[in-house]
């Protein structure tokens, strides 16, 4: 299996510092700082990348369980928040995920794909990688025909 890569590089101090971010495969390259990570920055943040690849990862395994089971889907849309808080003591955490989930599968009910989503989350290998994550929610919603 292949391996997968990714690059920091940061310059200064914690505050007024920045640094960039890039993935191995060239995709995405872009600019992080402290205020992109705990204000309201233009840039990206390690959280925003958590997520990202916690969507990625949990849309396709449950379109892998899907299909599996003879229902694959038309169209999977999953957002995700990473929440990110101070602990007592000092130091920061990330303390909840929240997933959302909006799928189009012909041939499926609610209670169906609702377990198939729990599924999914329970197994794709991001949510393994997160499980000392408090709070991992899952709002999974089947959209009509």
């Amino acid at each position: 299996m292949p391996v997968r890569t990714a690059n920091a590089q940061w310059e200064g101090g914690f505050k007024r510092g920045s640094g960039n971010v890039a993935l191995g495969s060239g995709v995405f390259e872009g600019p992080y700082s402290a205020r992109d990570r705990f204000e309201d920055g233009p840039n990206t943040n390690p959280e925003e990348l958590i997520g990202a690849a916690h969507a990625g990862c949990f849309t396709m395994a449950l379109s892998l369980g899907l299909e599996q089971a003879g229902n694959p889907p038309d169209k999977l849309e999953t957002s995700a928040k990473v929440h990110i808080d101070p602990q007592d003591g000092g130091g920061f955490a990330i303390t909840k995920i929240e997933l959302s989930l909006v799928g189009r599968v012909p041939g499926i009910d609610e209670a169906a794909f609702k377990e198939a989503a729990e599924g999914a989350k329970a197994g794709c290998p991001v949510s393994k990688a997160l499980a000392s994550v408090p709070e991992i929610t899952l709002d999974a919603r089947l959209e009509s025909e």
